[in-house]
């Protein structure tokens, strides 16, 4: 199931990879937080959109 769009995805990409790299550049944590949005856009799904009924995926309308 997606819930998650085209453009939510890659912001989510561009700024999971930009958190890791934090792990790379100095000793903190936080970096790894990056891996939340990094796997959420991997996988278009995020588990907090259906608790706040949020969809940010095109719907395909049948003709």
């Amino acid at each position: 199931m997606c819930n998650v769009g085209g453009l939510d995805r890659i912001l989510r990409i561009v700024v999971g990879l930009g958190l890791l790299a934090l792990v790379y550049v100095g000793p903190t944590p936080w970096g790894w937080i990056g891996l939340v949005p990094l796997l959420t856009g991997a996988f278009g799904f995020c588990p907090l959109y259906p608790i706040f009924k949020f969809n940010t995926c095109a719907v395909k309308k049948s003709s």
